[in-house]
């Protein structure tokens, strides 16, 4: 008997699905009693609208739109720091390098590698960063000092070159797949902010991200060797009547720049998997940065970098796709405006 109760209990369940489906089949328009100054519509492609807008509302708060500004600034100033690299190797030697990205790339890997023989986040971070300024000395030594006289055009070739051939390297090396970095134990888990809650990792990013930056700036615009830099661009010839060496100044800044880069691909790593393309978006987005805040300023590249990262965040909030529409929109009022850049002044063609 409890046999029998239980089939007539599932074939009754059936048969009310079966019911209810007929009366609420897709395209069907369902009739309800409208309350007084509701206007009540029960049709598929109302419900589709309505719970769109929920989605919509749930996802553009105040809370998302702060989060995406704490997003924005890490997003920045690792763009900065990027930046910074690419526009001290043209503002100071005059190339622009197009393997710049792939030197992004390289650090990351490298950083990778030593982290999986040693367990160290510090020691990847030192690994990755040194093997791309070794990466960067070997470039400048081998091939970019032949084409400081050459045509800019020659020189973006070269260096698209070269930035092919790091990321075939890695790709037959270690393939196509995507590669992760732990972040240090310490800094795994979230920081409560007293109005919103963060990632502990992204916090000591910014942080990191900025002294990397300071120093950087210091080392270059207030020390003896920055001053021998900027002598050399303009006069290289009465620098070298001084008895001081300023190729190989200029192969020593090289490898600053290309380290800048490779230090932020090791330490964005926890952040975003690395893999062989990774360092394409980048340098996209590095180029606009540079163009914003002005081609050759180590400020406007750390302006732009902000810029840039804001507008990327705060667009992804409302629609992804149109993130990289809105950057490109914003270097190209730039352009048009102030065609410098923001913070950028007159100087080499």
């Amino acid at each position: 008997m409890d046999a029998e109760r239980a089939l007539l209990s599932d074939y009754g369940r059936v048969q009310g699905a079966k019911h209810l489906l007929r009366r609420f089949r897709p395209g069907r328009s369902q009739r309800a009693t409208p309350r007084p100054g509701i206007n009540v519509e029960t049709t598929t492609g109302s419900s589709e609208t309505a719970s769109q807008r929920i989605a919509d509302d749930s996802v553009i708060n105040w809370s998302n739109f702060v989060s995406q500004v704490f997003n924005g600034v890490v997003l920045g100033a690792l763009l900065a720091l990027i930046s910074s690299g690419l526009t001290i190797i043209y503002g100071t030697l005059g190339v622009l390098n197009l393997a710049h990205g792939a030197m992004f790339m390289l650090g990351g890997y490298a950083g990778w590698i030593a982290y999986t023989y040693t367990d160290s986040f510090i020691v990847a971070v030192i690994a990755g960063s040194l093997f791309v300024m070794l990466v960067g000395v070997v470039m400048e030594r081998v091939v970019i000092r032949h084409f400081y006289s050459r045509s800019p055009e020659d020189q973006l070739l070269v260096t698209f070159g070269l930035g092919i051939v790091f990321v075939e390297t890695v790709r037959f090396f270690f393939g196509s797949l995507s590669q992760t970095v732990p972040p240090p134990a310490s800094l795994i888990g979230i920081t409560p902010l007293g109005f919103m809650f963060y990632p502990t990792y992204r916090l000591a990013l910014l942080g990191i991200v900025a002294v990397a930056l300071i120093a950087l700036y210091v080392a270059l615009y207030r020390t003896r060797i920055g001053m021998i830099v900027r002598a050399g661009i303009e006069d290289s010839v009465m620098v070298g009547s001084l008895g001081i060496d300023v190729h190989k100044v200029f192969m020593l800044v090289f490898g600053i720049g290309a380290m800048a880069a490779g230090f932020a691909g090791i330490v964005n790593a926890p952040v975003v998997s690395i893999a062989p393309d990774v360092g394409e978006a980048i340098l996209v987005q590095t180029f606009v940065v540079i163009v914003i805040g002005g081609v050759g300023s180590f400020p406007g590249a750390v302006l732009g970098g902000f810029i840039a990262g804001e507008i990327i965040s705060i667009t992804s909030m409302f629609n992804p796709g149109y993130s990289y529409v809105m950057l490109f929109v914003a270097m190209t009022l730039v352009l048009v405006f102030r065609p410098y850049g923001l913070l950028g002044t007159a100087g080499r063609e």
